[in-house]
């Protein structure tokens, strides 16, 4: 055997003996993909890469409503007529400030609650985020936790199950069923609700401004329970004003 052939096959031997010690110790022989650099975002990261300049856009918006950044807890009010999202933070024992107003630049669908999967409609209701989504394909979102008790109950009076569902409030200008809001806004929406707290972050999506008595005019009658919904809703609303 020549020199060269002896130590390439020491070196092989050498290598399985190093696996099999490997093996029997239970550790791993090489690193899985899931754990090697991918370049994938994650909260944190967003929040490191994209959150100061996130949050030097917002300070100036806080800083006019007399709230400190991040605040005790945070509203998100959109009304689906007008497209618009407004912005209401505060102290935990304080009142409720309007901070700032984003433009929807897209969201679908007919007036009305969400009924069933596809019908392409923005539920209407009162939510919560229970999920930041750092790898979105519009740019960053935050999931809602449609359908919610009160969606599911009229759900089952009515015999509905596929009430469909993944309602989030993303970035870009398209959307189907959920509230595009730009790359920019949705920075700055995704990282308050982060500094916030999910616990402390609430959702109220209307079908028009119900705090305006001209909003009755153009509000769906139907299904039957509707006019309870939108009670629940202005009751909700009162505060922000």
């Amino acid at each position: 055997m020549s020199r060269t052939r002896s130590r390439l096959w020491i070196a092989g031997v050498l290598l399985v003996a190093a696996a099999l010690l490997l093996y029997r110790s239970g550790k791993p022989l090489w690193k899985p993909m899931a754990d090697r650099a991918t370049g994938q975002r994650t909260v944190e990261t967003v929040l490191r890469d994209l959150g100061p300049a996130a949050e030097a856009r917002m300070k100036p918006h806080f800083d006019k409503a007399s709230v400190p950044f991040p605040p005790s807890r945070l509203a998100l009010l959109g009304f689906k007529a007008e497209k618009r999202l407004e912005v209401w933070a505060g102290a935990a024992d304080g009142p409720w400030r309007h901070v700032r107003d984003y433009p929807v630049l897209a969201a679908s669908g007919r007036p009305g609650p969400k009924l069933r999967e596809g019908d392409g409609r923005v539920p209407e209701g009162v939510y919560r985020i229970e999920l930041l989504n750092p790898q979105s394909r519009y740019h960053l979102s935050l999931r809602l936790d449609y359908p919610n008790a009160f969606d599911r109950a009229q759900a089952a009076t009515e015999g509905r199950t596929s009430l469909g569902g993944d309602i989030y409030i993303h970035g870009g200008a398209v959307s189907i069923g959920c509230l595009a809001m730009g790359d920019e806004a949705v920075e700055e929406l995704f990282v308050l609700a982060a500094r916030t707290g999910l616990p402390n972050v609430r959702v109220i999506l209307a079908p028009a401004d119900l705090r305006a008595e001209s909003a009755s005019g153009g509000l769906v009658r139907e299904p039957g329970w509707v006019g309870e919904l939108y009670a629940i809703i202005r009751a909700e609303l009162q505060p922000f004003r």
